[in-house]
């Protein structure tokens, strides 16, 4: 049955219904996250189409992700107004220029290249820039910012320099705004366009053509913008060319979720909205839905201290859900250690009923992933990495992976495993200091990313003194071995910009400490500010359970030089650190494990201090008592149970898990569970089977 307009305005909130009947002149709301704007904007063109204010066919409603288009199209369907226009700014405009094309430019339209590199190296040789695949990615990004803040070739050189902003790739803004023209050339001569042109050519033919302008602007009379606060000025120059003038425009957006300007976004159209129309209605959503009381605590909390114009139109959240479980703050003594702890966390969830489909390990860069999804892996918990390829995947990796093979093969010396792995890593262009520039760049991605495999190799040489590059190229084939088991339904992994317009039920926000959140690269107030911002968005994706971790050192062993993040000063609870760490567990015999593995000898109590100590759960004095005859029942089992199961053995125990379990030869599901490598999963799929084994009997690998 179709809904009137009355039917419409029922089971909103005094908030929701103030949006949803203001179909006329314009209107600005203001929504925190979390407070239902789709709910609200979407109840806002059904209330105007069912009370006749509106027609259907004359409104264009945009948003920037096709997923969130097709969630307005779902929500305007049910409310029964299944023909109004939700598109993209680029789909919007798409149709417009491949329409007016042939009128407006003549002959067929142009085909849109899907990826500019090609074109852009072209361009490169033409002024004689050198540049590999990374360093033409940030340039295809500076090409897109140039576009979408509608910065001429010519006018490059002053606009940077007068907006301070960073060069792309390390060249001067001289070369660069040649190599803008150049690409404009290329694109020209190839008879193609960009992505970026499509909004560019639509503008410029509604601009110089009045009778194209007229026929779109009979067609839509009432436009709804979602997301106003990442408009660029080309999108908010095609949307004024749309409007003509009117002001049947309603807009939605929050400053406090302004985390694009990097790409050309700005919040100023959305924080200018009541000067640019002195009679608009301006709309304050501030009731969450979402987030439990005790999250938006903290979300309200890390805003209060925010700076700039953004900030002055903070809005404070409301929560309307019951209460929760208090969010947690934990110090770790490293990245491993907070990765394990992060994992042996998500594990307890799930086993409590939580989704893993519902969890999300949130961060700030890439580079962050690679020790999550290894952790992950091996509790045998399924995951996903949202918004680009898995660590082992991505074409540095797997080319910096070549090399060391190649040298491990040419080496007849182990040498020294760091200085080796540097040294081939230095090849393709890594270095011992960050790139400096945009953080978000190409180059910056692909630093994290070479830096972590030197973090796997230093890790080795501490565990297995000796080892060398074969040694390595054989563990990172164990590790991506391990990671490619397949992943429907699984934890979320993303970096905190691509978990925008995302929920979770669970969120885990790791590595925020100084340095990562804000990350070095982030130079002056408001480029912090941003970096405050972004944290604000990560809180915001947790429904119920909320961890904020960091870590105090890299490595096992280095130096705890690692503090936690400014924007948590006055959020978490006084005196969090280390001491609100869960307490670790105590074993059969009263040993206590960290979250990265046992804290103790099992032989002679004694801490263990080195990374080899921790892995062997024996200190350096206590000799390593191997059950051989166990450790050969165990391995068999193992490939019994790989082939059944159709994975690599490492996915079902690594070698240093079978050799723990052959020293300490356990007697209960308890006593598995103090064995590094061995989590909640792993205890239930494999458990009984490796028990029986280490009774003596014969164990089916079925089990």
């Amino acid at each position: 049955m179709t809904p009137g307009a009355d039917d419409v305005l029922e089971a909103l909130d005094p908030e929701h219904r103030e949006v949803a009947s203001a179909v006329h002149g314009p209107v600005c709301v203001l929504a925190g996250a979390g407070t239902g704007k789709t709910r609200a904007i979407t109840h806002r063109i059904a209330y105007g189409v069912h009370s006749g204010v509106m027609d259907p066919r004359s409104v264009l409603a945009v948003t920037f992700t096709a997923r969130a288009a097709g969630e307005m199209r779902e929500r305007l369907g049910a409310l029964g107004v299944p023909t109004v226009a939700a598109r993209t700014f680029h789909s919007a405009a798409l149709r417009q220029l491949q329409y007016f094309w042939p009128r407006a430019v003549g002959g067929e339209p142009w085909p849109i290249i899907e990826r500019k590199l090609a074109l852009v190296a072209e361009a490169a040789g033409r002024v004689r820039v050198g540049v590999d695949r990374t360093i033409l990615r940030d340039l295809a990004a500076e090409i897109e910012w140039a576009k979408v803040t509608q910065v001429a070739p010519d006018d490059y050189v002053r606009a940077v320099t007068a907006s301070g902003r960073p060069p792309a790739a390390g060249l001067d803004a001289a070369t660069t705004a040649g190599l803008l023209s150049a690409y404009e050339e290329v694109k020209s001569e190839r008879r193609v366009i960009d992505f970026e042109d499509v909004l560019l050519m639509t503008a410029a033919i509604l601009d110089s053509d009045d009778g194209v302008a007229e026929q779109v602007r009979s067609q839509y009379r009432h436009f709804t913008v979602d997301e106003y606060q990442d408009v660029s000025p080309l999108q908010q120059r095609l949307l004024d060319l749309w409007l003509g003038g009117r002001d049947s425009l309603c807009v939605v957006g929050d400053p406090s979720q302004t985390i694009y300007t990097f790409t050309g976004a700005t919040p100023s159209f959305l924080l200018g909205f009541q000067q640019r129309y002195p009679d608009a209605s301006v709309v304050r959503l501030v009731r969450d839905y979402r987030s439990t009381p005790q999250v938006v605590a903290v979300a309200n909390g890390l805003l209060k201290p925010a700076r700039g114009a953004a900030a002055r139109q903070r809005l404070e959240l409301l929560a309307q859900r019951p209460a929760g479980p208090a969010p947690r703050f934990v110090e770790f003594s490293d990245e491993p250690a907070e990765a394990a702890g992060a994992v042996a966390a998500i594990a307890a969830l799930i086993a409590g009923g939580v989704p893993a489909a519902e969890v999300a390990v949130l961060f700030r860069t890439n580079g962050q992933s690679e020790g999550y999804e290894q952790a992950l892996a091996d509790a045998g918990i399924p995951y996903l990495v949202r918004g680009g390829a898995r660590f082992f995947e991505r074409p540095e990796i797997r080319e910096a992976i070549r090399l060391l093979r190649g040298a491990a093969v040419a080496s007849a010396d182990p040498g020294d495993l760091g200085a080796d792995t540097r040294a081939v890593l230095a090849g393709v262009g890594w270095s011992t200091e960050p790139p400096r520039g945009s953080d978000s760049g190409a180059v910056r991605q692909r630093w994290e990313s070479l830096s972590a495999l030197v973090r796997i190799a230093d890790d080795l040489a501490a565990s297995a003194p000796g080892a060398g590059l074969r040694d390595l190229v054989s563990r990172l084939a164990e590790r991506a071995a391990a990671q490619h088991v397949p992943t429907v339904d699984g934890v979320t992994l993303a970096t905190l910009h691509a978990a925008k317009g995302l929920e979770w039920d669970a969120v885990f926000l790791v590595g925020v400490s100084e340095g990562l959140l804000p990350i070095a690269m982030a130079e002056g107030d408001e480029a912090v500010e941003e970096e405050r911002r972004l944290l604000y968005v990560g809180v915001t994706r947790a429904r119920e359970h909320l961890t904020v971790s960091w870590a105090a050192a890299r490595s096992p062993g280095s130096r705890a030089s690692r503090s936690p993040s400014r924007f948590l000063d006055g959020v978490r609870p006084p005196g969090s650190s280390a001491s609100d760490s869960p307490a670790p567990a105590r074993g059969p015999s009263g040993n206590r494990r960290s979250a990265s593995g046992p804290a103790h000898c099992l032989a002679c109590g004694r801490a263990l201090l080195t990374a080899a100590e921790r892995k062997l759960r024996r200190c350096a004095q206590c000799p390593v008592d191997v059950d051989e005859e166990l450790m050969d029942r165990l391995k068999s089992w193992r490939l019994e149970t790989s082939k059944e199961g159709k994975v690599p053995a490492y996915v079902v125990f690594t070698d240093a898990t079978l050799t723990a379990i052959a020293m300490s030869r356990p007697a209960s599901r308890s006593a598995l569970l103090e064995i590094p490598g061995i989590g909640g999963a792993k205890l239930e799929r494999y458990g009984d089977a490796v028990l029986a084994l280490c009774s003596g009997a014969v164990a089916d690998p079925s089990r």
